[in-house]
């Protein structure tokens, strides 16, 4: 049985990103009746950042070269990493038994909201690997930073994404959707680029829909 993983990180209630995952959602439900499908909103329900408590865990996975998620537990010896444990449980359950995640996440100055990142730090630990996966990142810009653009070398949120995903988590199927120059709707600098913005983003919505039934 398919399992999707379903996360939205922006802080608009409406926003490219989350209409971007949507399509991807709703498309990928109606190609898998059967499947089970989790959804989280990291905006309206964020996720608390990592404390000392967490850093605990971690070492105690590290230094006892724990690979296996089913026994991250064992390192829980105080209350406070009980404390820690009961936040970082429910969210490695949930990653762990996805074989689709799917990521709604804007740019934001020029890298991904804290609190996608604040999700990552709490089901990131050492030797983690979720090969056999699907990530995909329906994303949103408020600029151009595709290639060959002049802003390409500022975009810290696909390279960091990709790169984390790959290696750290061993995650070779990486798949990014991006609506670009979001900023033209509301910016009067960029409002001759409306146009390429809504190419961008009819092309983006299309594409949405067509990875959820590859």
């Amino acid at each position: 049985m398919s399992r999707l993983l379903h996360l939205d990180a922006s802080a608009r209630k409406e926003s490219f990103s989350r209409t971007l995952s949507g399509i991807y959602a709703t498309s990928w439900r109606a190609a898998n009746p059967g499947g089970e499908y989790s959804y989280r909103d990291l905006a309206a329900d964020p996720v608390p950042h990592i404390g000392q408590a967490w850093t605990e865990l971690c070492d105690h996975v590290l230094a006892n070269g724990i690979t296996d998620v089913g026994r991250y537990r064992e390192a829980v010896s105080t209350p406070e990493q009980a404390e820690a444990w009961a936040v970082v449980e429910p969210l490695l359950e949930e990653l762990v038994a996805a074989d689709v995640v799917l990521i709604g996440t804007p740019m934001y100055n020029y890298s991904v909201p804290s609190a996608l990142k604040a999700w990552i730090d709490q089901v990131t630990f050492p030797r983690m690997r979720l090969t056999g996966r699907r990530f995909v990142v329906a994303g949103a810009r408020g600029g151009a930073y595709g290639p060959g653009t002049p802003r390409e070398p500022f975009d810290h949120e696909e390279r960091y994404l990709r790169d984390f995903f790959l290696g750290h988590f061993a995650v070779e199927d990486v798949t990014f959707v991006h609506a670009e120059l979001t900023n033209a709707l509301v910016d009067p600098a960029l409002a001759g680029l409306r146009t390429e913005h809504e190419e961008s983003h009819a092309a983006a919505r299309e594409l949405a829909g067509k990875l959820a039934v590859r």
